[in-house]
């Protein structure tokens, strides 16, 4: 047999941090207690925010509207717990800039809760599932939240003959997308295939990283009932994950630079997205849980809990006995593309994936020094940018240069920084630098 019968699929560059997945990879999920009070954002997705439709005094009930949709990319917003609106006015972020808000003081003795219909997997409607998606709130769980509908109505022209579900869970210590693939396995399945029907896709696929050999069996053997949807087992490397690497590891194709994956025929989801997609269309419920992973040696009982949206930070802390006193960090997502948190009064949001508390030891400072144009950032580059020039333009504010090395193409995956031997924060940089050349293009195409 030859060697490379043995290779896995996967892409160029990447890196293997250490996993630290054994924390909570073990520990099912629990249903964290409802908060008195909640602060959901008017914007979890990306696109225009919710407007408002109820106001300082309104009593709510779960799962009712409180927010309407602004325009084309946006969706709604529902209420996660009944209640009595205190507020609506800006409040502290998880992406670090405070945004309007609705504060919702909690009320168990309010009765009754705003649901759908359930319909039938089997029978509905490709228009019916979008239709229920968009009503849901749904927004992706991969990070971008971009609104989940959208992905699911292509443009016409745009031929899409794949649809990936995005099982590799590639950041270190996140343990969500694992737990949901072994505890709500025939949901995930069925949820693939809800968006197969939505989209006109007959190829479906779940790509999976080795290292979960327990989410591959129980998948392959839920797959084995529907029609044309596989298990890829994938190399174990960060960033597997990321649209533009599964695509290349599951199905060979490239996207191009500045296209989207429908500019290679496929749509990409995620785990959660998919039992969020169940959850609307089966069991007629919107979007108000956020299925996360608490973790890090910083935190007292690490979990993996469903936590009512709007949740604030602290909350959920206390919930899993509070932070060490050795924590020296607190990021929400994966310690790779998360952002460190500063203030804990910002609320859980949508697309809230984990809450990983790290101690000095996890964090592993060192001082910064010159860089010795080693190129390992350039090996590490899954997309083949050269992320110390990048950098380097992002800080001499050359940004055009910048431009010209494709600096809006960065995803922002961090294997540059993990890889620099200089301790360079160039993923930080290169995010600064992208966001100005953003800024620049925009004011190009309005002049």
């Amino acid at each position: 047999m030859s060697l490379f019968s043995f290779a896995k699929k996967t892409f160029r560059g990447g890196v293997h941090p250490f996993e630290h997945k054994e924390m909570t990879e073990n520990l099912a999920f629990e249903i964290m207690p409802d908060p008195p009070t909640v602060i959901v954002p008017l914007s979890q997705h990306i696109g225009k925010q919710a407007t408002p439709i109820v106001k300082k005094g309104s009593v709510v009930s779960l799962g009712s509207v409180v927010a309407e949709p602004q325009g084309f990319v946006s969706i709604p917003i529902h209420s996660p717990v009944s209640g009595k609106v205190m507020n609506i006015h800006r409040e502290p972020n998880t992406s670090g800039y405070p945004k309007d808000a609705i504060i919702i003081q909690t009320d168990t003795t309010i009765e009754g809760s705003e649901k759908f219909e359930p319909l039938n997997y089997e029978t509905i409607s490709g228009e019916a599932i979008r239709e229920r998606v968009r009503i849901a709130g749904l927004v992706g769980q991969g990070g971008a939240a971009f609104p989940t509908f959208i992905k699911l109505s292509p443009p016409d022209g745009k031929k899409i003959d794949y649809v990936i579900l995005n099982g590799c869970e590639c950041e270190p210590y996140l343990t969500r997308d694992y737990r949901l693939m072994l505890e709500k396995s025939e949901d995930v399945v069925v949820g693939l295939n809800l968006i197969m029907k939505a989209v006109g896709v007959e190829n479906g696929i779940i790509g999976i990283e080795d290292n979960k050999p327990e989410a591959i069996e129980k998948l392959k053997g839920v797959a084995t009932r529907f029609k044309n949807i596989k298990v890829e087992v994938l190399e174990t490397k960060y960033p597997q994950g990321a649209e533009k690497m599964l695509i290349r590891a599951c199905v060979g194709r490239e996207v191009p630079p500045g296209k989207l994956p429908m500019d290679a025929g496929v749509i990409v989801q995620n785990i959660g997205t998919a039992t969020a997609i169940y959850d609307a269309v089966v069991k007629g419920e919107p979007q108000l849980y956020a299925a996360l992973t608490v973790t890090g040696k910083g935190i007292n009982s690490p979990k993996n809990l469903m936590v009512k949206v709007g949740t604030p930070l602290q909350e959920v802390l206390d919930y899993c006995g509070g932070v060490k006193e050795e924590a020296v960090k607190v990021i929400v997502g994966g310690p790779m593309m998360g952002i460190a948190q500063f203030d804990f009064s910002a609320p859980v949001m949508k697309a809230t994936s984990g809450i990983v508390v790290l101690t000095k030891e996890e964090v592993n400072e060192h001082p910064e020094t010159p860089c010795l144009k080693c190129g390992k950032c350039i090996e590490a580059c899954p997309i083949n940018l050269v992320p110390t020039k990048l950098s380097r333009y992002s800080q001499l504010e050359r940004y055009e240069d910048a431009e010209d090395l494709n600096i809006t193409s960065c995803m922002e995956c961090g294997t540059c920084t993990f890889t620099c031997p200089a301790n360079i924060p160039l993923v930080q940089w290169i995010r600064l630098g992208k966001q100005k050349v953003i800024e620049l293009q925009k004011e190009k195409k309005t002049a």
